[in-house]
């Protein structure tokens, strides 16, 4: 079930400097990031993070540039070692984890995919493909079947034997994408994989991901800075600033009720018609008629049923079973753009 938790993430803090484990007890005690730089010179990477990622869904970690986001997700395979925290999977601390443990649960647990693509430049499609399955120890044919698998699911066919200087960046992460897959790894982990793409390929890349998610219900972790994305793939998201986590929830919870100005900042120029459900806006109570509206579909569809049928009001149904109802002035309500939450002005850094 989408519920079991995958990976816990619990107290982590990560700080940068000559003496990291002393500043700890400074950050527990309320210093602020830039007083530990002003007084300790010491970076404030992480305080306190607690996120519980479910098994089998997409979970979104985003934030500005600074905002601690890729950090992280280099503390789930210790590509970074931690100051401070735990950090499970699957019921096991990988903190502890011995040389050979961690190199076990790198090779096959899970998979990573890069923003700059890091494919090696003198292997071909294949070879880059393979590459993961080689480190397993795979036999060479079996490795080549299976890569050759991933190559045509992501749209590659007929690109085996290029070298990733003669395909387009759209192509490059492609290939990394079918790298991540082909060891069969239970978690990937998405660094602001598509975020260097051009616009249109970038909205290509996440109809691939989602296409593939819905079949094969990876637990994915994707770091992203883009709202839109954010919300398009994620099954739940948590926002960081300067190493917190300032809200944790799904698309729909963070749009309904950001969690201060900064949230706010993020989500008011975001197309809400396409984020919010019906089920957000819908009431319990029952009618006679009206048309018929999934309890699942977006806002974005349903407006169009009621105006098509000049019709106040529509049937909300769930599994073809009338549940609520819906009316047009709600919808048209929840789309509109939010006011900001106080006067301030959001500050980044």
């Amino acid at each position: 079930m989408m519920s079991d938790i995958k990976v816990k993430i619990k107290h982590l803090y990560k700080i940068f400097g000559s003496n990291p484990t002393a500043m700890v007890n400074h950050v527990k005690n309320g210093i602020s990031k830039q007083e530990l730089l002003s007084q300790y010179r010491h970076v404030l990477g992480l305080k306190d993070v607690n996120i519980n990622v479910p098994a089998r869904g997409v979970q979104v970690i985003m934030g500005l540039s600074g905002s601690g986001k890729s950090t992280l997700i280099r503390h789930i395979n210790r590509l970074i070692e931690p100051t401070d925290g735990e950090i499970i999977v699957d019921g096991k601390n990988v903190l502890k984890m011995n040389i050979n443990e961690l190199r076990d649960f790198r090779r096959h647990t899970l998979s990573m995919v890069f923003q700059k693509f890091a494919l090696l430049p003198h292997y071909t499609v294949m070879d880059n493909v393979a590459y993961g399955l080689k480190v397993q120890n795979i036999p060479i044919e079996k490795a080549r079947q299976r890569s050759q698998k991933w190559i045509d699911r992501v749209g590659l066919s007929g690109f085996e034997y290029n070298y990733p200087a003669q395909l387009s960046g759209g192509m490059q992460q492609r290939v990394g994408l079918a790298r991540a897959l082909a060891t069969d790894a239970e978690i990937l982990l998405m660094d602001e994989a598509f975020s260097a793409l051009d616009p249109l390929i970038r909205t290509d890349m996440q109809d691939i991901l989602l296409d593939l998610q819905e079949e094969l219900h990876k637990t994915i972790i994707f770091i992203t800075h883009d709202l839109d994305e954010a919300l398009r793939i994620g099954d739940n998201i948590a926002i960081l600033r300067d190493g917190e986590v300032v809200q944790q929830g799904t698309p729909q919870e963070i749009v309904l009720h950001p969690a201060d100005d900064y949230v706010n900042d993020f989500i008011k120029d975001i197309n809400r018609a396409r984020v919010l459900e019906v089920s957000s806006v819908m009431d319990d109570k029952l009618i006679d008629h009206g048309p018929d509206i999934d309890i699942n579909m977006v806002i974005e569809e349903a407006l169009p049923r009621l105006s098509a049928m000049t019709a106040p009001k529509g049937v909300v149904t769930q599994d073809g079973k009338a549940v609520g109802s819906v009316c047009l002035d709600r919808m048209v309500a929840a789309i509109a753009r939010p006011k900001s939450t106080s006067n301030s002005k959001t500050i980044y850094s």
